[in-house]
């Protein structure tokens, strides 16, 4: 039986993101159905990481493998964030895979150039991304109007769009492996505590994080403060599981609010035995404690952290969890405390608001809101005396309410975010879909748009009449009624007309080049492809020479001698056109072509692992005599490829 075949386009399945344990969790679930081929077109990596083979599904890199081509796209940030993304090889691996289901998993900015692709709407493709603040950004409002299957980590997202008239948005959460975080017996608690020096008697506050701008550990820190104010006899620990080195300075603020220091555990993290130990934060690199190995141990963080496991044993650690924030997609480390049987204190705003739902065990945190600079989003500051008064609440709570609550949550989190649950949604949804039919218009554009960034809009005085040109004039096309209703009520909010306009040349801008893109409609590699000679395919020779006059005259010495040694080989030379007319009349040449930047690969030339190529033998004597210096020897060898020689 035919398998459908997946193209899911996130963070690689073994980064340590949020985003990469979903794509190992979600993988790991359909992979073991058997059902399906499965691509993890992986954000961040290069398209030929070695390390891409170590899941059991193919995976592939976002980033192109040829170094000057990261450089020529780290001259643009823009570009390079794009790329970093996937929008730089995107055509290409829907092209190699032809897959039947594209899953593109991200924050929003980082999957929505997708949308414009002309493949996008001829397969089953879905944009699946968190937002977590209002107003909905434009950009996920115009990604939802184009996209037939929207999904959101959060209900809180997709009321939101239900409530400018995007109905058809629906809500897959991130899912988490459950086997992973459960409660331990108590016994194990116990021995957990004596082994990291923590009383049994002691009230430890947790908060899992990545030590970002948006988690709010000094409002944390003042309501813990606050807390030990108002119950002078408690004995508490506050246990920050997160990376002290990057983010809020941590210790600056806990000699702000009068938190002692010693209080502050945290997780440390072995480079060379790989164990970890809880203890409290002195410095971001300490001795390790188990090997003796000096210096070792850092604070947790993404590019080096804890397994599951070990994280369970964490969140076991912690007596009550705390997680107050500016906004979310999920906060994924609230599920995790769930699951470890925790009541957790949630910031009830953005995603929170569905983690404080009335059976889900967790107790609300009050905030007020503030407008954040330049995103005009709402965030929420949550309230130190909110946070000081539930812990109070879970402190002074009796043992057969906590349990009562602390199991609630598990139930809950398993329901609502178990991978067995989230996984089974999906595949039910891969089933429904059709098999794709590639045809050869497949990736031409057939939009009729016709976007004029620089059109002049008038004056208009009359809201609609405004907003009409805005479509009409700039993006070249009728309004659609869910954009329109937004941008009414956004001037209606008192957005300003400068910052729209802004917004809609910037859009229209962005649509005319990927149309301009799409009219060329041709990859590098499609372009290398159409200038190849179809019949002499694993007959050809490349030889690289871009420049300079000199040494392209030198290297017609050689030709004679490379036909002669593979005289049954096409020769084609790769050089800047304007050396063309130098070669154009060798008898041994069968084709000169335009060098560009991927030619410094022999890898991407002669092909490695699934890639081709498209040459059998390709030589670089450029590399040695226009990028790097190799080629001195001390004056004792004479190299025959050695342009220098001639």
């Amino acid at each position: 039986m035919k398998k459908k075949k997946i193209v899911f386009q996130s963070d690689y399945a073994l980064a340590k993101t949020g985003f990469g344990r979903n794509t190992r969790a979600i993988l790991t679930y359909l992979y073991n159905t058997n059902k399906y081929d499965i691509v993890n077109y992986c954000c961040g990596i290069q398209w030929s990481n070695p390390g891409l083979k170590a899941t059991p599904w193919k995976s592939v890199g976002a980033l192109p493998d040829n170094p000057a081509v990261i450089d020529q796209l780290n001259k643009n940030p823009g570009e390079a964030r794009l790329a970093s993304y996937g929008a730089h090889h995107l055509d290409d691996i829907i092209k190699q895979e032809k897959p039947d289901v594209y899953i593109a998993v991200q924050d929003i900015w980082g999957i929505d150039f997708s949308v414009s692709k002309p493949w996008f709407n001829k397969i089953t493709s879905v944009l699946w991304t968190t937002l977590d603040s209002l107003p909905i950004l434009p950009s996920a409002i115009d990604a939802a109007n184009k996209s037939k299957n929207f999904w959101v980590w959060s209900n809180f997202a997709e009321k939101a769009m239900a409530d400018i008239g995007l109905k058809h948005v629906k809500t897959i959460h991130g899912s988490i492996d459950t086997k992973y975080f459960k409660r331990l017996e108590n016994h194990k608690k116990a021995d957990l505590r004596k082994k990291f020096n923590i009383g049994l008697d002691d009230f430890v506050v947790g908060f899992v994080f990545r030590n970002q701008l948006r988690k709010s550990v000094p409002n944390l820190l003042e309501g813990y403060s606050l807390f030990k104010k108002n119950n002078p006899q408690a004995k508490t620990k506050l246990l920050l599981h997160t990376n002290f080195s990057e983010g809020w300075k941590i210790t600056n603020l806990a000699n702000q609010y009068g938190v002692n220091q010693n209080e502050i555990l945290t997780t440390y993290i072995c480079k060379n035995c790989k164990n970890y130990h809880v203890a409290s934060f002195n410095s971001n690199e300490v001795d390790c404690p188990i090997c003796k190995a000096s210096k070792s141990c850092n604070t947790t963080n993404v590019s080096f952290g804890v397994t599951e496991n070990q994280l369970n044993e964490v969140y076991n650690l912690m007596d009550v969890y705390c997680h107050p924030f500016t906004s979310g997609g999920q906060e994924v480390p609230i599920q995790e405390a769930k699951c470890a049987e925790l009541i957790t204190l949630v910031t009830n705003y953005s995603c929170g608001e569905e983690m404080c739902e009335e059976s889900a065990g967790s107790l609300p945190l009050q905030w007020t809101k503030y407008t954040e600079h330049d995103t005009e989003f709402i965030k929420a500051s949550t309230s130190p005396s909110s946070i000081a008064k539930q812990l109070e609440k879970v402190f002074t709570m009796p043992i057969d309410k906590r349990r009562k609550l602390e199991k609630m949550a598990r139930e809950w989190a398993l329901t609502n975010f178990s991978v067995e649950n989230v996984g089974k949604k999906i595949e039910e949804f891969i089933d429904s879909a059709s098999f794709a039919e590639y045809k050869e218009d497949f990736f031409k554009s057939n939009s009729s748009d016709n976007p004029d960034p620089d059109a002049d809009i008038g004056n208009l005085k009359e809201e609609n009449d405004w907003l009409k040109n805005l479509y009409n004039k700039i993006l070249g096309r009728e309004p659609d009624k869910e954009g329109f209703i937004f941008w009414k009520n956004s001037l209606q909010k008192g957005q300003s007309r400068i910052d729209i306009e802004k917004y809609f040349r910037q859009v229209a801008l962005k649509t005319k080049n990927e149309i301009k893109s799409q009219q060329q409609n041709i990859s590098i590699e499609d372009q290398l492809r159409n200038i190849l000679d179809k019949d002499d395919e694993g007959r050809r020779i490349l030889y690289v020479i871009p420049e300079s006059i000199g040494d392209v005259y030198a290297s017609t010495a050689l030709f004679k001698n490379i036909k002669q040694t593979y005289p049954e080989y096409n020769i084609y030379v790769a050089t800047k056109p304007e050396y063309f007319d130098i070669i154009a009349c060798n008898p041994y040449i069968f084709r000169a072509i335009s060098y560009i930047p991927q030619m410094d690969n022999l890898l991407w030339l002669e092909g490695k692992g699934d890639h081709k190529g498209y040459f059998e033998i390709a030589f670089l004597p450029h590399v040695g005599t226009q990028r790097f210096f190799n080629y001195q020897h001390n004056g004792k060898t004479r190299i025959g490829l050695d342009l220098k020689s001639y």
